[in-house]
Order: C-alpha cells, then structure tokens, then sequence
C-alpha cells in the first residue's frame, strides 16, 4: 500500500497545490469513512483517528477507549476490559484510557480505492477554502486568465489554479469566447454560492477600464494623473475623464502616450471599444463643450435647477454628430457630471430663433417666480404683460394683471405687493 498512499498524497500536492498537511487531513477522514463502510456499527465509536505513515505505507485506525473492569463493560465500541488493558500497559487502572489498534485484517487495497473516491469531497473542500482564502481581499483587481468552458450561460475561466465565472451580464456585447483565449478581468465579488465560494469576474465593468490604465500609465499609478469619473457602454465606447496634480504634467496626454501607445493597448484589451480621454473641469459647460468635440456649439447654458445642461449647435447634422450613435456621447457626458445624489442629463437641439425666445423666456420665469415666491405659470404670464422685473410689475394696474392672469384682484394686489418690497 505504500506507492498507493504517496501517489495519492503526492498527486493533490503536486497537481492541486494544497498544503500537505490538509491533504493529510483530508486522506484521514477519507480512511474513517472507508472504515466506517468496512465496519458496522463503527460510527458508535466515539473517539477515532487514522494513524498514517505515509513512507511506509502504512494506515492504522485506532480508537481511544476507557478501562473499565471486567465485569462492568457495557460498551464495547467505547469501553475496553481492565485485564485486556493491563496486557498492553501493566499499570493502567480502571478510568484510564488507552488507544487501541482496531484496523481490519483486509483493511489494505480497498480502503485505499475507497479513500481516493471519499476525499474528492474533502479535496473540493479544501479547494474552495484556498479559493476563498486567495481571493477574499482582491474583490477591485483585475487579472489574467484562460476560458475554460462554457456552464449553462457563464463563462467558466482559469484564474492562478482556480476557477473564476463570467456571468452573461458581465460580457462585452459581441465579443467572441472561445476555449484557450488569455485575457484580462476585473473581479467585481467574492461570494458564497450554491457550490462554494464563486471569484465573479467581469469584462463589462467600468472599472476594468480604470484598472488597465492604473497599470498602463506611470502617471496614474503614481497619482500625478487621477482618473475622476469613467462613463462606459462595454463594447462600443468609453469616456474618462482625468486630471493632473502637477500643472507641467498633461493628463490627457499621459493616458494617451507617445503615438498613442498607450490607450492603443488599452484598446486592444478591450476588443477595440472606443476610449475617449478628456481633461475633468468643474465647470459643466466646458467640460460639456469639450466632449461632444469636434463640434461646435453655439452655447452651452447650465441649468442648475433641472440639472440640465443644454447645448444649441447649428443644425441637425451637427445635433446628430454632437449626441452621438443613438445618443451615446451625449448620455455618456451626461454620467461623467453625475453624482450619486445628483443625476444630470445633455440636451443638444439645433438654433430654433423662435425656440430660443422661448426657453429664454421659460428662464426668466423661472426667476420671477422664485423672487416673487409665484407658480412659474402666473410669472410667464406677468413676463408675457411686459412685467419682467419687480419694478416692471410695481407700476401694472391690478385690474390689467387679475384680468389677464385669470385671478382674483386681491391675489393681484398680493403679488404688486410683494414686488413693491422687493423693488424698495
């Protein structure tokens, strides 16, 4: 038995990469089930071990009983006779114990056959503790590895000896899969499944794009360049938005690199995806003007009360070049100005003169409104009469604005009022 229990131990060493010691482990509880099928009754037995020598070959299983005397044995799986004890051991007493070889005389070949099919549970066991173990704490990294096979819809790849899944809604649309095909992932979570611990991994992510520049670009890596937002539509186009620390290090260009080398690799990670890197400002309209570039709007007005940021461009080709493949561009703009709290949206229409007039007119109200502490309907009404300030107002007769603005006269005067105090 002694090749067939070092080839076994060996095999889950070697091949696996397990510890030693929790091969052992496993292989003892492997030889207690094997006894335990060999034997009936056994699982009575309270305190059992697997004595194993792996350099001779040799497997004992030994249970530690209590010495009891002759006549007082009730138990015979647990309980061993003071006269049977005292022939082992001369001066052992009743109450203590003794560990006795109780291994069947045929327990040889097919406990090891037995063992080899119990510990693969124990084996997985093991392998799912060191996946565990290995990954807990790199949930936010990327890393490189090899498709396997295909399960049920998930991409099942090969990650440093263990296996990591690729769920469908992690995939780049339209990108192949194929067995053997190396490439990079971003590991969104390390989770407890159905069937152990389970290393998700994602190609989809946004932040995967953050991570292949951190390792692409000396700058970000050594926080002269920061990545502040990243908008992506995994597959088709990505927007990053960086800036610089140090005024003589250009942000856009350090991502970029000489002749582009560096966000070409970048590219080809990612399937030829689009990468867009524009340098991050404060200020909407900028940053706005300078994404939906090589367009040229006519203007750019932030609307900070409907979180809006609108953009008048020539015509309607320039509108459809401006938002972009189904409005991509500009609702990939419009995420880089978001914030968790705050969610912002780009409208980019063409030069309308009568349009023009009227949102012009829609913002004025907007403003009477707020000051004279009125619905916005009444103060476009007010604006429409020739009242767009409070000392506009203050000289309108009340009967003109009740009549006009369909209210009371007392609500009119209320209004003249308060545009008297505000006018002083």
């Amino acid at each position: 038995m002694t090749s067939d229990i070092a080839a076994l131990v060996d095999f889950y060493v070697r091949e696996k990469e397990l510890p030693r010691e929790r091969v052992l482990q496993a292989l003892e509880s492997a030889f207690l089930t094997a006894y335990r099928k060999m034997v009936p009754g056994s699982e009575q037995i309270e305190q059992i071990f697997a004595d194993i020598n792996t350099q001779k070959g040799i497997v004992r299983i030994k249970a530690i009983m209590t010495v009891v005397p002759d006549d007082d044995v009730t138990d015979a799986f647990n309980e061993v006779p003071l006269s049977l004890a005292q022939r082992k051991a001369a001066e052992i007493q009743p109450g203590d114990t003794l560990t006795v070889n109780i291994t069947p005389s045929d327990f040889g070949r097919i406990a090891v056959q037995t063992a080899r099919q119990t510990m693969q549970q124990s084996i997985r066991k093991a392998e799912q503790e060191m996946l565990m173990e290995s990954f807990k704490d790199r949930a936010g990294d990327i890393v490189t590895g090899t498709v396997r096979r295909f399960d049920k819809g998930d991409i099942i790849v090969d990650i440093d000896k263990f296996e990591g899944i690729v769920p469908a809604r992690q995939r780049i649309p339209g990108e192949d899969y194929a067995p053997n095909d190396k490439m990079r992932f971003y590991i969104c979570e390390v989770r407890d499944g159905v069937r152990g611990p389970e290393v998700i991994l994602s190609r989809s992510h946004p932040n995967l794009v953050r991570r292949l520049f951190e390792s692409e670009v000396v700058e970000i890596a050594d926080h002269t360049v920061e990545i502040r937002e990243i908008a992506r539509d995994a597959g088709y186009r990505t927007k990053i938005a960086v800036c610089s620390a140090d005024p003589n290090v250009d942000p856009v260009g350090a991502c970029v690199g000489m002749r582009g080398s560096r966000v070409k690799s970048i590219v080809n990670e990612l399937n030829h995806e689009k990468i867009d890197i524009l340098e991050w400002t404060e200020d909407k309209a900028a940053f706005v003007e300078s994404a939906i570039a090589p367009v040229k709007p006519m203007s750019v007005t932030v609307d900070e009360a409907s979180r809006e940021v609108r953009v008048i461009v020539e015509d309607d080709r320039e509108v459809a070049k401006a938002i972009g493949r189904k409005g991509q561009n500009a609702r990939l703009t419009a995420r880089l100005i978001s914030t968790p709290s705050e969610k912002w949206d780009v409208k980019v229409r063409a030069y309308d003169p009568q349009a023009e007039i009227n949102q012009r007119l829609k913002d004025a109200a907007k403003a009477l409104a707020k000051e004279l502490e009125i619905g916005d309907e009444i103060a476009f009404g007010l604006i429409t009469m020739g009242g767009t300030t409070a000392s506009a107002i203050v000289g309108m007769p009340a009967a003109d604005i009740a009549e006009n603005l369909n209210i009371t006269p007392e609500e009119a005067e209320a209004i003249i009022s308060r545009a008297r105090t505000i006018a002083g």
